[in-house]
């Protein structure tokens, strides 16, 4: 009985911190949720993009790359490669952001306060 009540617990917990994740859609709105913006991804990595459409990744090999909002997607470019990666951009409501690519690659962040 106990474990049971320990069970029910867990998954009500698991279901309260489930995210309902919304799609950014549109260049504009993607580009108004990341310009001077900097996300600290839960991989303790970071990543600032910058209106002029530079990017820093700041991580064991902290780089630069360009990003752009293009067909309702965040996209983003990391020298020597010409090769443009795009995802899809979603929010929680909470300020988090998610980054869905078209493999099932999906990187969660949140803005940090200036």
């Amino acid at each position: 009985m106990k474990l049971l009540a320990v069970l029910m617990i867990w998954l009500a917990a698991a279901g309260a911190a489930r995210a309902d994740w919304v799609q950014i859609t549109g260049d504009d709105a993607i580009t108004a949720a990341l310009a001077e913006v900097e996300i600290l991804y839960d991989s303790g990595a970071s990543q600032r993009f910058h209106a002029s459409g530079r990017t820093f990744y700041d991580d064991a090999r902290p780089s630069w790359g360009y990003w752009r909002a293009e067909g309702g997607q965040y996209c983003s470019q990391w020298p020597p490669s010409d090769h443009w990666a795009c995802y899809d951009l979603f929010t929680d409501g909470t300020g988090a952001l998610r980054f869905a690519g078209s493999a099932g690659d999906a990187y969660i962040g949140r803005p940090v306060a200036p």
